[in-house]
């Protein structure tokens, strides 16, 4: 298994959704009915997560748990990737340095929150797998961790689901995050074109 673990999504929402919700908190684990049912159906089926939910970001915002991970790449961690506001969607690509618990399980129950702030009533699905290359599987590939279906007030796993439109739309933000890469540098995690600057504000500071 690689040691690098990836979390991607793309979400349909306005401007002003992204935005309220960059400054919405992390909600509790009771945001996806079924936490616990994380992995049935893919790679790692037959594994429970029932503890694995006992270490999530509390009491942040959104915009609180992405600008530290922004910071802490900076800094020389590896929590790098690509978050912004492009083309009527939130986009997300997400890159962990082996299962950091915290950091995938957060990010995930942020996500999972986005529905509140998506424009479209249709589901959108959040990808977890794990990669050497950082590069998305195909859609049919029996690689993928867990697949999160985001609704507009809740979230859930699935342990099936047609990935072929998702990849396909993830392409260009897998892109983006390559090129991100090409250009690593100590300041490129906060250039506008990976990570959007709304992430960065402070608060009421503009």
């Amino acid at each position: 298994m690689s040691d690098s673990f990836m979390v991607a999504a793309r979400i349909p929402m306005t401007r002003d959704g992204f935005e309220a919700w960059l400054s919405a908190p992390i909600p509790d684990t009771s945001r996806i009915v079924n936490s616990a049912d994380m992995f049935d159906g893919w790679f790692w089926d037959g594994r429970r997560a029932d503890t694995e939910w006992d270490s999530v970001g509390a009491e942040m915002t959104t915009r609180d748990f992405f600008s530290e991970r922004v910071e802490d790449s900076c800094s020389g961690e590896p929590s790098f990737g690509v978050l912004l506001h492009r083309d009527g969607a939130l986009e997300a690509y997400l890159f962990h340095l082996g299962y950091d618990k915290w950091s995938v399980h957060t990010a995930l129950l942020a996500l999972a929150a986005a529905g509140e702030f998506k424009s479209e009533p249709a589901e959108d699905t959040v990808l977890f797998w794990a990669e050497t290359g950082a590069n998305l599987w195909a859609a049919d590939d029996t690689g993928w961790l867990a697949v999160l279906s985001i609704g507009k007030s809740e979230a859930r796993f699935v342990d099936a689901r047609d990935l072929t439109d998702v990849v396909a739309d993830l392409k260009p933000v897998e892109s983006r995050f390559f090129e991100m890469m090409q250009r690593m540098g100590p300041d490129t995690p906060r250039d506008p074109a990976f990570t959007d600057p709304s992430v960065l504000e402070q608060p009421g500071i503009r």
